[in-house]
């Protein structure tokens, strides 16, 4: 069993393919459980955010996980398979996990080092785990990218090139706007980037902040906490404020995950109708699907910033040593899951050994008891305990052994060794992985990447 990786990134794709692959937290459960209802996947986790969707499974066959993955986002997405392998990218086995680790530093974001995403894995794993859709190996997987992306923040300054793509949107409405002390900010949605926009607001200085979302209890818990832990002026509103809300608003963050256009052409014209004169409005579209209507741009006095925008804004990259200091990290944890991995594969092989040797030993006890009946209980207790430390100091060394050479690459070959050697069932080592179908990976996966830029090791530039 392997862990399969199909995404589609800011790298690979444009905003009007995210968008139709976007899977909502609402659209999570149900694409997981299609996920294991199919023939080749028995773990599966969806990390999406607002500028990536990654299916994570745990498949007994690439060729057989790919195609079944690979259908069920297109069935979602409502794009024709060819459209949607055009946009994908496909890691397998080490590629897979190298790319979880990049993701979860920072490294394959649109903003180079930003935090957020390390939620947004933690909480894909929260929701694959509760569902039961996540078991030993995406456990293992993800925990462990979760340490990477900690140490890569703590440990380089790899973040000072920008804290989230809301830093890098405030830079952009700084520029039209001027400082935003004082300023009257709309946030629209509750969720994480909701709570990242007031953080951020909040330091910036802007005067009051409103909270719109669709239930007005999720926005008063947001409000209370701008107020309360980033002490700014706050208030919240259900949906049915929003144009009060625009209309008041110098800058306008958006990021609901909604399917349909949140602040629609209408809303914008109402809302600048009732504003004061000479009034000009910077909104920040960060919504996968988009939350603003594109014709909203087209408004006087409106200015849309959106994701396609943020791509190509220069602030979205780090310094090279940080990046440098970074990868290495990444490549260091790499080599240590990938090692404890190995040696958890090769455990079921020693335990078979150790197993068939103590049966012989049994066998063999049984077969002296027949023999000489009346020996002594102590001295048969003698004779057992000397026969099995013979056995164990016998076992010791190559068990050891094979489990250090299970840490290297092609390690897997001294199991299948021991399995020939000691003519052990295959059931017994049944959890040691088979080898990488190395050919089959770099033919199917360059067919399922046919247009995608990148470097053939993960859209990470």
């Amino acid at each position: 069993m392997s862990v399969l990786l199909v995404g589609i990134s800011h790298r690979s794709a444009p905003v009007a393919v995210l968008e139709k692959v976007a899977v909502t937290e609402d659209d999570r459960p149900k694409l997981t459980d299609r996920m294991l209802a199919s023939q080749h996947v028995s773990e599966a986790m969806i990390v999406s955010t607002c500028n990536r969707v990654e299916v994570y499974a745990v498949v007994d066959a690439f060729h057989g996980g790919l195609a079944e993955v690979g259908e069920l986002l297109a069935k979602h997405s409502g794009l024709p398979l060819p459209e949607l392998t055009r946009h994908a990218y496909v890691r397998y086995s080490e590629a897979a996990a190298e790319h979880l680790f990049a993701v979860a530093s920072g490294l394959d974001s649109m903003v180079v080092g930003e935090q957020q995403v390390l939620s947004q894995i933690r909480a894909a794993y929260a929701a694959a785990d509760a569902q039961q859709a996540a078991g030993r190996t995406l456990h293992e997987l993800a925990q462990h990218a979760l340490r990477v992306g900690k140490r890569v923040h703590s440990e380089t300054g790899i973040d000072r090139a920008g804290a989230s793509v809301v830093s890098v949107a405030l830079d952009r409405a700084r520029a039209v706007l001027g400082p935003l002390d004082g300023r009257a900010a709309v946030v629209i949605g509750a969720g994480a980037m909701g709570g990242l926009a007031v953080a951020h607001l909040a330091r910036a200085g802007v005067g009051h902040i409103t909270v719109v979302n669709r239930t007005l209890e999720r926005a008063q818990r947001l409000a209370h906490t701008a107020a309360t832990m980033h002490d700014a002026s706050a208030s919240a509103s259900d949906l049915a404020g929003l144009v009060p809300a625009l209309a008041d608003a110098d800058i306008v963050i958006t990021s609901t995950g909604a399917v349909g256009s949140v602040v629609t052409l209408a809303d914008a014209h109402r809302a600048l109708n009732s504003a004061r004169v000479d009034h000009q409005m910077v909104i920040c579209d960060l919504g996968l699907p988009r939350d603003v209507d594109p014709a909203v741009a087209g408004l006087p006095d409106v200015t849309v910033i959106d994701m396609e925008t943020l791509q190509r804004d220069p602030a979205a990259g780090a310094a090279a040593d940080d990046t440098s200091a970074a990868r290495a990290i990444v490549a260091e944890e790499l080599s240590k899951y990938l090692s404890g991995q190995r040696m958890a594969e090769v455990t079921p092989t020693v335990a078979a050994l150790r197993q068939r040797a103590a049966d012989v030993v049994e066998a063999e006890l049984l077969r002296l008891e027949s023999k000489l009946p009346g020996l002594a209980d102590p001295d048969r207790e003698e004779v057992a305990r000397t026969v099995r430390r013979v056995v164990d100091k016998l076992l010791h060394a190559p068990t050891v052994r094979v489990k250090q050479l299970a840490s290297t690459p092609g390690g897997d070959s001294y199991a299948e060794a021991l399995r020939e050697l000691f003519e052990l069932k295959p059931g017994a080592a049944q959890a040691v992985a088979a080898p990488m179908e190395i050919a089959a990976l770099g033919e199917l996966a360059d067919d399922f990447t046919t247009g995608q830029a990148g470097d053939g090791q993960g859209p990470a530039a």
